[in-house]
């Protein structure tokens, strides 16, 4: 994986490419359970930020919720009934309230939780 001023100017030099196309080429990649490519854009983005001279809390994610040593993994997973849950370290970072509202919206292959009264979710 590419980082620092090698991670810059490879994003320069890809111009208009795609993103999945710069995440790919600058290596952030893995492999999933079944052999197939799993981008990996949170990191490469964070990588990016770094790069550029920003940094974004204190390495672990803000630490709510956490223990000691521990970082926000950034996946979910369906559980048995169906239900997505997330948790509390990530409703902290966004310091979400019991009663915060959401409207979903739906993408394909996605999902995004819209504040019910923000711009976002007006638009529609």
């Amino acid at each position: 994986m590419l980082t620092g001023t090698e991670l810059l100017s490879k994003v320069k030099e890809l111009g208009d490419a795609s993103k999945s196309d710069l995440v790919r080429s600058c290596g952030y990649l893995s492999s999933k359970k079944d052999g197939s490519e799993r981008l990996n854009f949170t990191a490469f983005y964070e990588a990016l930020l770094e790069a550029k001279g920003v940094t974004l809390g204190n390495g672990n994610g803000g630490g709510i919720g956490l223990k000691a040593g521990r970082k926000l993994s950034y996946i979910a997973t369906v559980q048995g009934n169906g239900n997505l849950l997330v948790g509390k370290a990530y409703t902290g970072l966004l310091d979400l309230k019991p009663g915060d509202e959401f409207e979903l919206k739906l993408g394909r292959k996605q999902i995004r939780l819209v504040p019910v009264g923000s711009e976002e979710s007006d638009e529609d």
